[in-house]
């Protein structure tokens, strides 16, 4: 009696490849083409995948890998814990792969791939803009832009690592604690807003006042404290009461520049110890209760009816002086005097319907004299 034969009839198109598995081992490839293969122990299994794509999916890819059958059409990626990958197909980039084991067709394209030691943790590549958009480069990296007038600073596993100028910046994800601090380092203002603080004399008032600073040390600024800012605000308010404490009120309101001055000097000082500089500090303004503001009122009334009665009697003064002096002259120089009748009367008979009559003696005979 013979032996029936199993046999399997195969086309495998353009696009296509047929994998010949035998009891579960890959054993050959088949290209295009029309195949009849004899099976009779029924041992074989055909499996045909699609070429159209570039990367080869399948759920035994590492037998696939071990057996070889697929060297001249593919290229083996088999990345360990701190490697990646960059692959470019064709001259265009298209993913970045991470650990584990990745199998690209080569058949009718250009396959290039990079592998990247990921333990230096920070990705420089002069096509950053690029990669950052494959596929992939979302999961494995982390992106820091760093505008103008900022800086950055890297810690890895709690050690500074790098500075970082304005631009993008990547790093590896998964090596190790990464953290980036972005520090502006323009010049910035602080409103110290508020502060209600008791004056020497006993005076209960609310003081505005306006910081100006920027960082000189990031790297003080940023591991000296937690955050710089509220340290700054903090500093600025304990020097605002210690300033306005020792001093009145009068002298207060009366020097808010030497406050300013005061209270610069003092900060400026403190805020070195924070990697910053204080550029200026100003008063903006003093906020008094008000039963206190009805009383300065009141005072500074006074004061002003004081000052306008004491320039209404220098005036009177100086005008009954003046009189004095022409009453002299006139005393001292009759024809003078007579001339300053004889206006007077010009002036009368310019406004007036005037006949002057003069005698045979008195005005008349001094009017002659004059002429």
């Amino acid at each position: 009696m013979g032996v029936m034969k199993m046999w399997h009839r195969v086309k495998i198109e353009e696009m296509e490849r047929g994998l010949v598995f035998r009891d579960g081992a890959l054993v050959r490839s088949l290209g295009p083409g029309r195949y009849v293969l004899a099976d009779p122990g029924r041992h074989l299994f055909i499996e045909i995948v699609s070429i159209r794509k570039p990367w080869l999916v399948h759920h035994d890819l590492e037998l696939i890998v071990k057996s070889g059958v697929l060297a001249n059409e593919t290229h083996v990626l088999d990345l360990k814990d701190h490697e990646r990958a960059l692959v470019w197909i064709d001259g265009r980039i298209d993913a970045v792969c991470g650990t584990g084991l990745h199998v690209l067709w080569t058949v009718q394209r250009e396959v290039r791939v990079e592998v990247i030691d990921a333990r230096m943790v920070r990705f420089e590549h002069r096509d950053l803009s690029v990669i950052l958009t494959a596929r992939g480069a979302a999961a494995m990296l982390e992106v820091s832009t760093v505008a103008a007038g900022w800086t950055a600073l890297v810690f890895q596993n709690g050690r500074l690592t790098a500075t970082l100028e304005p631009g993008v910046h990547a790093f590896w994800r998964g090596e190790g604690d990464l953290r980036i601090f972005q520090v502006d380092l323009k010049e910035q203002a602080s409103e110290i807003n508020g502060q209600e603080i008791m004056t020497a004399d006993k005076v209960t008032l609310r003081l505005n006042a306006v910081v100006t600073y920027r960082v000189i040390d990031p790297v003080q600024a940023v591991t000296a404290v937690e955050n710089f800012t509220q340290a700054l605000y903090r500093q600025a308010q304990l020097v605002v009461r210690a300033v306005v404490g020792t001093r009145e009120l009068d002298a207060l309101l009366a020097d808010k520049d030497g406050v300013a001055n005061e209270l610069e000097s003092i900060l400026r000082a403190r805020a070195t110890a924070l990697g910053l500089e204080v550029r200026t500090v100003g008063v903006r303004d003093l906020i008094l209760p008000g039963e206190m503001r009805t009383l300065l009122n009141r005072v500074t009334e006074a004061r002003k009816a004081a000052e306008a009665s004491l320039v209404t009697r220098r005036e009177e003064t100086a005008a009954i002086r003046s009189q004095a002096n022409t009453a002299r002259i006139f005393e001292t120089n009759p024809t003078l005097m007579r001339l300053r009748e004889l206006e007077v009367l010009e002036k009368v008979a310019e406004k007036a319907n005037l006949s002057v009559v003069l005698g045979d003696g008195g005005l008349a005979e001094r009017v002659v004299k004059l002429l």
